[in-house]
């Protein structure tokens, strides 16, 4: 079973700054790690320790032992963690607000001229399918 197929538990803030840290190493020994979170957020190579620690526990991160120290690479991809992620907050919204976040998220993200248009590509299919379900009623 890959890292994608387990049901993916809750990240804290921290633990998504040592993913985005693995996520853009691929493959790195702890101490690589320590070296990063510690000059980005002032961590201590314990407090890291703890957090990859945690990932691994959670299944986002996988650890094979080389010598005296540990290579950590990603578990799950960071489009399957963020997809997840994404999904489990428009579980919880409230009606009515999923497209203002929709919106937000778009205003606060830097897009390509792909992206644009893949979105508004669904966004067209997404009227088409609304159009249709009117109709239909």
């Amino acid at each position: 079973m890959s890292g994608d197929d387990v049901e993916p538990r809750d990240l804290s803030r921290a633990e998504w700054k040592v993913m985005k840290i693995v996520w853009e190493l691929r493959k790195a020994m702890a101490r690589e790690v320590y070296v990063i979170a510690g000059e980005e957020h002032g961590w201590t190579p314990a407090t890291v320790k703890t957090l990859l620690a945690r990932l691994v526990e959670k299944g986002y991160v996988s650890t094979t032992r080389v010598g005296n120290g540990f290579v950590y690479r990603p578990a799950r991809t960071a489009l399957s963690t963020l997809q997840a992620a994404a999904d489990s907050l428009l579980t919880h919204a409230v009606e009515g607000v999923s497209g203002p976040l929709l919106a937000h998220l778009v205003e606060q993200t830097d897009l390509n001229e792909a992206d644009l248009d893949s979105l508004q590509k669904l966004i067209e299919a997404k009227k088409k399918s609304l159009n249709k379900k009117t109709r239909g009623s």
